[in-house]
């Protein structure tokens, strides 16, 4: 196995909390948690695969 990066660990940790978050904004009966929860989702995973792009494009992944 290669070497870690660990920067995708922290963007894989933030997109499963962002997912809990969703979870208990629905067992909370919170509209507004959910969608907050969802844009986070989409904003973490959406960087994550833009930091991916640019690192593959460098060589560095």
């Amino acid at each position: 196995m290669k070497d870690i990066k660990w920067v995708f660990v922290l963007y894989s940790i933030a997109a499963v909390l962002a997912m809990c978050s969703i979870g208990v904004s629905v067992a909370l009966s919170s509209l507004f948690g959910i969608i907050l929860s969802i844009v986070a989702l989409i904003f973490i995973m959406g960087y994550g695969f833009k930091t991916k792009k640019k690192m593959r494009e460098l060589g560095t992944l």
